[in-house]
């Protein structure tokens, strides 16, 4: 082997890594924010992949030819971009969570910045969203995410993918986050269904009194209250299921 052959082999190698764990960390939760800007995330995504590459199982060797290289390329990107785009859908659940909350408890007009959110979210929504990224670096669950990129090398090995499995897997992926949000929210339904079914029981002892004012008022402090309570369990079940999704990679 030539020594052109070994750097031209060290480089394509490179290339593979930055682009399974690259192309993960493009929607990786945390990772790939839109707030941070983009010079920072790429230089951060080289750099992290400069520090993995000895110890990942690629092959410092070229394909017989550029059609083996470019699928080469495509599969490991097509595994990255998988594993990026399912940890985003995850925390996609957050945001449904935090407009069933404003629904419930009387702030879904109440409307903030979309940050990482579809657009008009709620400050609930982001509020939580911003708790859930947050809670992931305060919890080291950021380490289990990078573990979990080195881990997919074992269940991905490099070459060939099967978009059947990829596709049924984040289809499954899109039904667990429903069920997140739907859990994280479940304090609130509860809620809802006490206060309105109370003040329902209010309105027919004494039909003069203001339902709808007294109502949006108690919904809005209890509300607010049982977040605040409530918050720490929600971010902590959605961190522990996050990082349990990154040490198998299946629902």
């Amino acid at each position: 082997m030539t020594l052109d052959t070994y750097v031209a082999g060290v480089i394509f190698g490179y290339m593979l890594v930055v682009a399974r764990i690259g192309g993960a960390l493009m929607f990786m939760p945390g990772f790939g924010e839109t707030q941070i800007p983009m010079r920072a995330r790429l230089s951060f995504a080289l750099v992290l992949c400069a520090a993995l590459y000895p110890v990942t199982p690629v092959t410092s060797q070229m394909p017989e030819n550029t059609v083996a290289m470019a699928l080469l390329l495509a599969s490991e990107l097509t595994i990255g971009l998988w594993i990026g785009l399912v940890g985003r859908v995850l925390l996609s659940a957050m945001d449904f969570a935090g407009y069933q909350v404003g629904q419930v408890s009387g702030l879904a007009n109440a409307f903030g910045p979309s940050l990482g959110s579809f657009e008009g979210a709620t400050l609930v929504a982001s509020l939580l969203l911003l708790g859930a990224v947050a809670a992931i670096f305060a919890t080291d669950a950021h380490h289990i995410i990078l573990r979990g990129l080195m881990l997919s090398y074992v269940v991905f090995p490099p070459g060939p993918v099967m978009p059947g499995d990829l596709a049924e897997q984040i289809v499954r992926a899109g039904a667990h986050s429903l069920y997140i949000g739907t859990a994280v929210a479940a304090p609130f339904f509860v809620m809802g269904v006490i206060l309105n079914l109370g003040m329902g029981l209010a309105n027919r002892m004494m039909p003069q009194l203001p339902v709808f004012f007294v109502a949006a008022s108690v919904l809005i402090a209890t509300g607010m209250l049982v977040l605040a309570t409530a918050a720490p369990a929600m971010l902590d079940f959605f961190v522990g299921d996050f990082a349990d999704w990154f040490g198998t990679f299946r629902f």
